[in-house]
């Protein structure tokens, strides 16, 4: 008996990947679920700023004829994702969410769109991004309330995971563009080790900071996306060769104790809401003996300016040709952003780059007594409104510093809204920080449900 959409639509990766390699599900059908579930929500959500049905079924099709051949099949066939709309992809529309870029169709496609085809995943569409990637919202609304900003600049990432338009998504984050819009639409996020994804072929809005990462439903997803995107490229001189991560082979293995989490208020904090302030109060009473508070030093206090003079001056560099011949098009937000940029100081930006040397070294001894670090995702859940994507205040200093972070949709608002919980382990120790989240991911539910 075939599966029912409803069904199909809660598959995880390892429950697709053991269908697809027993026959026992195609591409073609899992690929239908998903349309139609585009079908039913993209008209109020607006996830996609690309989204072409008969080329994913082309694509599912290609699969089924594959797999018929007895082929071995890669770790993510048949498996919808969906991608950023600032990551090239060759005869499809990558407009960057830009007036000054409409019409724009690469003649190749990023690093990560090549891991993907390799992987055997299907391209479902290309999802929304704020304007080049900064703070001027697109149309993607929040699925649990379309009044509510979904974040950004991924957001049309977040929204299309959160309403199960697809169970995989690319997005990037600067500053908290990945953690933030999955915090508010309810869905896990991952944002690398800063230089475990090479970035050939992505929108370079400020290089030293860039990040590309991965929504999905759960750790274990999120995983097994990392894996087929992780490596080094000589294009993206930020990566380096090592041995594979192995990243979901190691989530998915027991924590060998229960893990410990650091409880850490960063700065900013008083300015979340009380809301905030009382869940993390439970959950740190919840944890018990596993959680120890700790304060960051006084100079993370610093550590938000610095990260926006570096990703300001950066971005005066990258966006120069769209500020020197289309500045008539951009949004008075990346044009404030790229004019602050061209007035800081060379010895200041040089100066900002060593900073995340120095916050690390910090870190240094809480990750010694920790699995990792435990802290809000957000200042509270989405806001109300459209024309704002949220403040990205407790995910830009983990971009900073290059650390591996992910989210969690543990929480909720009173307002029925998600409120996500932020974890960040050691730098390049992102398999087990993802093995620490899908510990937590099943504590948490174990403890509801009890």
């Amino acid at each position: 008996m075939a599966p029912r959409v409803d069904q199909l639509l809660t598959l995880d990766v390892a429950g697709i990947r053991d269908g697809m390699q027993r026959g026992s599900l195609k591409a073609t059908q899992l690929t239908e679920a998903y349309l139609a579930q585009i079908e039913k929500c993209e008209n109020d959500v607006q996830a996609f700023s690309w989204h072409d049905a008969e080329y994913a079924r082309a694509q599912a099709a290609d699969l089924d004829r594959y797999r018929s051949l007895g082929l071995p099949l890669g770790p993510l066939h048949g498996v919808p994702v969906a991608v950023k709309d600032i990551i090239d992809t060759a005869d499809i529309p990558t407009e960057n969410g830009c007036e000054a870029d409409l019409g724009r169709v690469p003649t190749k496609d990023a690093y990560v769109i090549e891991r993907l085809k390799a992987a055997g995943a299907i391209m479902i569409g290309k999802t929304v991004t704020t304007e080049l990637a900064f703070m001027q919202p697109g149309k993607t609304r929040n699925p649990h309330n379309l009044a509510h900003t979904p974040g950004g600049s991924s957001q049309g990432s977040a929204a299309a995971v959160a309403a199960a338009m697809t169970p995989l998504a690319i997005g990037t984050q600067t500053g908290g563009s990945v953690i933030r819009p999955a915090s508010f639409c309810g869905v896990t996020g991952f944002k690398p080790t800063f230089g475990r994804i090479p970035r050939r072929g992505v929108l370079s809005q400020s290089p030293s900071l860039d990040t590309v990462g991965v929504f999905a439903r759960t750790p274990l997803d999120a995983a097994a996306l990392s894996d087929a995107l992780f490596g080094a490229d000589a294009e993206d001189t930020a990566t380096r060769f090592m041995p594979p991560a192995r990243l979901f082979e190691t989530a998915a293995q027991p924590s060998p104790l229960p893990p410990v989490f650091a409880l850490v208020r960063p700065p900013g904090w008083e300015q979340a809401s009380e809301e905030v302030h009382e869940a993390f109060a439970e959950l740190a009473e919840a944890l018990g003996e596993q959680v120890f508070e700790v304060d960051l030093p006084s100079l993370f206090n610093e550590a938000a300016e610095v990260r926006e003079r570096i990703n300001y001056a950066e971005m005066a560099r990258c966006y120069y040709p769209y500020w020197r011949k289309s500045a008539a098009v951009l949004s008075e937000k990346v044009l404030t952003a790229i004019e602050a940029g061209n007035q800081i100081l060379a010895r200041d930006y040089i100066a900002a780059l060593d900073v995340p040397k120095v916050l690390s070294a910090a870190l240094e001894e809480i990750f010694g007594r920790c699995d990792a670090i435990i802290c809000p995702a957000a200042l509270g859940p989405a806001p109300e409104g459209l024309d704002s994507t949220g403040d990205s205040l407790f995910n830009g200093l983990w971009t900073l510093t290059g650390h591996p972070a992910v989210t969690l949709p543990l929480l909720r608002s009173s307002n029925d809204l998600p409120m996500g919980v932020q974890l960040v382990g050691e730098r390049g120790n992102d398999a087990r920080l993802l093995r620490t989240a899908n510990w937590l991911a099943h504590w948490s539910a174990t403890d509801q449900d009890g």
